[in-house]
Order: structure tokens, then C-alpha cells, then sequence
């Protein structure tokens, strides 16, 4: 899909590598690493493919901080993949969270199994207007003539975050299996094919984040899950909403006992909760969060997404706030919302940080980086 991504000012650019921005500005005047363009009054701006260069160049020249400028996944680092489980929210949590890994230079695939693939959308791609036979995973797990893998992932803006579309054809799977497994047996059959499918793309990519829609189907969402080393799980701080996501979690553990009496183990690194839309002045809430954190305790993340009229401005533009600058839905509102979302990209890529045994850095860089802000 033709659709530009800015580039990002000097500042952002010092930000996103953990580096001063004096310090950049003479990497580009000595005419080390790659050329940034220069604006008005000499400003310069990166593209996310030259910080993408920035980093290996970093990467080799201070081999002591290789990880923090290139913190692909290494040989037995094993492929990450997290399952943002339906609920409010799931959309913009997977968006924000594939893009923002992308700026931190991993390399990502997203999946929408959504079959109205929101997800794709977002990333610029309408399946309503677009031909989607053999275009989305349906084609990579159908019961006849399946495709291979890399056939279906298409390429985001994004210099290193590609993903795979969500079409009608999702619904297929879904009535397909459910012909095919009268029985509720019938979803360890079914749920394997995700596994296989993504086994084939393991080498490419160091994070692959499954987005499951409210209308992804049981045989996609048990597959989510199997294929999952990791759960994502969104709650709004409303005592229905938390209600609701204790039925969600009814229905998860069910698909998971289902898969071990197939006999296949299912074992997570990390199931966590995340607290989403959330406003931190209304009481009631405060109180729903206490009482998410009481019942949850660790598996609750520590920062929240609070409700924020910058993300949802940017949504109606069909854009992240990654893609527009500060100016497009006001600075402070804009910086707040960043603030938020750069705090919870933090916790999770400490967690996959911590399960290939490395030391996490990210949250405390966030906060350090707030601090100078």
C-alpha cells in the first residue's frame, strides 16, 4: 500500500535511540552513518529506515551497547508471539504495539485474524476495495489448497513491520471447521494449522503479534492461542467490562484444556493485562483499577492507556500517533497519549526482554526520558 511515513526530527530520533541529540548532530557533521535530510534552518529529519541504519552502524561501532541499538532477537532467542486477546480496545493496542516495536528496531509481523481486518486498515490496506482471495491467513491454513506462508504478508509503511491481511475469508476457516469438527474436538485439529503456518516465517522476524477481532471466529482464536508464547488481554476499568473479561477468560482456559487433551502442552512466558482507555480523574475507576490490581496483582501492567481524545482523533484519520506529529491533534494531548503508550511498549519489551534471558532496560530508559522531558 503507497502511503509515506514522515520522518522523524533529530530529537525523536535521539529519543527512540536512548542517545543525546548533540550527539547525533555530529555523527551527521563528522558524515558518519547514513544522511539525514536537512530542513529549514538546518533541521535534520530521518526517515525510519535510516534509523534503522543508524542503529546497525551504532551497533558496531559501540559493540558494548550492540543489544540496546540492534536488539534483534540472537541465535536461541526463541520467535515471540503474542495473542492480543478480543476485547475493547484490541485494535488500537495491536497497533500501537507493532509499530512501536518496529521503531525500536525489531523486526515484526502482525496478523489480523479480525475478517473486517481493522487491523489492516489501519495499516492502510481496505479489503473492501481490494482483491482478498488467498490474501489473508485463510489461504495459509484452509483445508484445500493452502499457500505458503511468505505468499500472503504484505509490507507496512513501516520499515520493519509487515503483516498479514484480515478479509471475509477468515469466516471460511470458521465454518469450514466447524463442518468439518462437529465436536468440540475439533479445535486442536483446527488450532495446529496457525502453529505450522507461522513455524514456515520463524527465521524472519523476532515478534509476530496476533490480533484477534471481536468477530475472529473460536477455530481462529483457539489457533491464536496455541500458536501463542504470550497473551495479551485488554480491560476497560468498568465493573461490567471487568465482568465480561472474566467470561473471555472462561473461554480461553476451555480452549487451552481442550489443546492438552490432545495431548500438545501449552505454556505461556507471560499472560498480562493491560488497563485501557482508562480515565485516571474519575473515582469509580480509580476504584476498578485498585481492584484489577488487588486481584491481578502482577499480572496487571503497571502503566495504563488512559482515554485520549489524540488517539481517537488520529484513528478517525486512519493513522497512529507515530505517524503524525505533535501538531496534528494538539502537543499536549499528543504528548500525553505518547507518554502512556510509550510506558506500556516499555513493560512488554522488557517481558520479551527478560524470556531471552537479557536485562530489561526499556522501562527505566521511558522514565529516565520523562524525566528529562
Amino acid at each position: 500500500v503507497d502511503r509515506p511515513l514522515r520522518s522523524f526530527s533529530l530529537g525523536e530520533v535521539a529519543e527512540i535511540l536512548g542517545v543525546s541529540g548533540s550527539y547525533l548532530r555530529q555523527l551527521s557533521i563528522d558524515g558518519l552513518g547514513p544522511t539525514p535530510e536537512l530542513g529549514t534552518a538546518g533541521r535534520r529529519s530521518y526517515t525510519l529506515r535510516q534509523i534503522n541504519e543508524l542503529r546497525a552502524y551504532l551497533a558496531s561501532t559501540r559493540s558494548k551497547e550492540a543489544l540496546k541499538f540492534c536488539p534483534r532477537r540472537r541465535e536461541r532467542e526463541k520467535l515471540q508471539i503474542i495473542s492480543v486477546a478480543a476485547g475493547p480496545a484490541t485494535t488500537t493496542t495491536s497497533l500501537y504495539l507493532t509499530q512501536g516495536l518496529a521503531l525500536q528496531g525489531f523486526r515484526v509481523l502482525a496478523v489480523d485474524l479480525d475478517p473486517k481486518g481493522s487491523l489492516s486498515e489501519m495499516y492502510g490496506y481496505f479489503t473492501a476495495t481490494l482483491p482478498v482471495h488467498n490474501a489473508s491467513m485463510y489461504a495459509a491454513i484452509s483445508y484445500d489448497d493452502r499457500v505458503s506462508m511468505s505468499s500472503i504478508i504484505q509490507k507496512t509503511h513501516f520499515d520493519g513491520l509487515d503483516f498479514v491481511p484480515g478479509s471475509y475469508e477468515l469466516d471460511l476457516f470458521e465454518r469450514e471447521s466447524s463442518k468439518r469438527y462437529r465436536s468440540k474436538w475439533g479445535y486442536p485439529d483446527a488450532s495446529i494449522r496457525m502453529v505450522d503456518a507461522l513455524k514456515q516465517v520463524e527465521e524472519d522476524y523476532d515478534i509476530v503479534v496476533i490480533h484477534c477481532g471481536p468477530e475472529s471466529g473460536s477455530f481462529l482464536t483457539a489457533g491464536a492461542f496455541e500458536a501463542a508464547t504470550a497473551v495479551l488481554v485488554t480491560v476497560r476499568p468498568h465493573l461490567a467490562d471487568i465482568a465480561k473479561t472474566a467470561m473471555s477468560l472462561n473461554s480461553f482456559s476451555h480452549f487451552v484444556s481442550l489443546v492438552e487433551n490432545a495431548g500438545r502442552s501449552v505454556n505461556y512466558d507471560f499472560i498480562k493485562f493491560l488497563v485501557t482507555r482508562h480515565n485516571p480523574r474519575d473515582v469509580s475507576e480509580q476504584e476498578a483499577v485498585a481492584l484489577l490490581r488487588d486481584s491481578l496483582g502482577d499480572d496487571l501492567l503497571t502503566a495504563t492507556v488512559w482515554e485520549s481524545d489524540a488517539i481517537r482523533e488520529a484513528r478517525l484519520k486512519n493513522r497512529s500517533l507515530y505517524e503524525l506529529s505533535a501538531g496534528a491533534v494538539g502537543r499536549s494531548a499528543y504528548e500525553q497519549a505518547m507518554e502512556t503508550l510509550t510506558s506500556i511498549n516499555a513493560e512488554i519489551m522488557d517481558l520479551i526482554s527478560t524470556v531471552w534471558g537479557r536485562l530489561p532496560m526499556y522501562v527505566s530508559r521511558a522514565s529516565r526520558s520523562r524525566t528529562a522531558g
